[in-house]
């Protein structure tokens, strides 16, 4: 380890595959490791898949589980960041990274980054959940000497309507590794292997089983869909606290041999490119999704929620926005005519990808930090 490398520290829930971490392992692959080194601090229950390539990468993943003793907690993560000797603490765990900061900024820690993600915490708007946004966000506002928003809806909920007006924030949009979209895939061994039939149409999503992601609105447009083209198969991709539920309710409506549950995955591109026909993502909210990116970088046309904004949208004739009061007919009948129309051009959708600021080498997060370092 050389004196002129950068330390930083990363907080975040966990290193399974999720856009937030998806995100982290391609700037990790990425960067200069001379210049860069990034570690990783979870506070979720388990360490994550990501973890140990992760650590093959020269990185280390911190394990400091929250739990109910507050002062524990603090008092554990404090001491990671004195011991790691950290110049850039960058926090992605939404309105906590008021808290995080302040410690950081207790610690000794010169740059502080909230960054993010979400325009939504997804909790009920009760009096005490008001109260602790707002503690927060003015904890962001006094102890973070930067801030990142993965678009500029995500910058609103974090930093305030008038965010562009205070210099420390910007949107940075998170790039992709384009690699994996550019190997070969066998279809036919990608349907096998996943019990899907070869010559069926297949329709995936991919996102963590909790209620930003709408799976139950998911699972009635599979249903209405199924009602028109019963030859349609149904992909989803990932894993979260609402995973049983979910497939209960696919057994219950009848949905147990056109819906097939993959878990976890860390070759999303593959199964993209090598069994979706058509991408769908009905989420409740969101900020930036990589997954939808990267469902383009696979040549899928997508049919997303309203929630999804705009700037995610790169081949607009790609992917249609439809408000979820729609209804699930509307969503089904959209549904299927994507699966109706002409495949896109692959290598078009890529490039058109790769100009963008959503590819890793155009996504310049070590431009971000040797400036702010400066």
């Amino acid at each position: 380890m050389t004196q002129r490398q950068i330390r930083i520290l990363h907080m975040l829930g966990t290193m399974n595959p999720g856009g937030v971490e998806t995100w982290l392992m391609h700037a990790l692959r990425n960067i200069d490791r001379n210049t860069f080194h990034m570690d990783f601090c979870t506070f979720g229950t388990e360490a994550g898949l990501y973890a140990g390539e992760a650590d093959e990468l020269g990185s280390i993943v911190l394990r400091c589980s929250k739990s109910a003793n507050l002062w524990s907690f603090r008092r554990r993560f404090r001491r990671i960041l004195r011991e790691g000797s950290y110049q850039i603490a960058h926090s992605h765990v939404h309105l906590f990274s008021g808290a995080l900061l302040r410690w950081a900024k207790a610690e000794g820690v010169p740059i502080r980054i909230a960054h993010s993600h979400n325009t939504s915490d997804g909790r009920p708007n009760t009096g005490m959940r008001r109260f602790y946004r707002r503690l927060m966000k003015s904890w962001i506002d006094r102890y973070a000497t930067h801030g990142l928003a993965a678009s500029s809806a995500a910058a609103v909920a974090l930093f305030r309507e008038n965010w562009q007006a205070d210099g420390r924030f910007r949107v940075l949009h998170c790039g992709i590794d384009l690699h994996p979209f550019q190997e070969p895939v066998d279809r036919r061994k990608v349907l096998k292997e996943l019990g899907i039939p070869a010559d069926a149409l297949v329709v995936g999503h991919v996102g963590r089983f909790d209620p930003q992601k709408n799976h139950r609105f998911l699972l009635d447009v599979a249903r209405e869909t199924l009602n028109r083209r019963p030859d349609v198969h149904f992909l989803l991709v990932g894993d979260g606290p609402l995973r049983v539920e979910i497939e209960a309710l696919a057994r219950g409506m009848g949905l147990s041999g056109k819906t097939h549950f993959a878990g976890i995955r860390t070759d999303v591109p593959r199964l993209m490119r090598g069994a979706m026909d058509v991408f769908l993502f009905p989420s409740r909210w969101e900020g930036l999704p990589l997954t939808v990116i990267e469902a383009q970088a696979a040549g899928l046309r997508c049919i997303l929620s309203e929630a999804v904004t705009s700037e995610a949208c790169i081949l607009p004739e790609q992917s249609i926005r439809l408000p979820l009061s729609e209804g699930v007919e509307k969503w089904a009948v959209e549904t299927i005519q994507a699966l109706q129309k002409r495949k896109i051009c692959c290598d078009a959708a890529l490039q058109a990808v790769a100009e963008s600021d959503f590819s890793i080498e155009r996504s310049r997060l070590s431009d971000f930090y040797s400036t702010a370092a400066e």
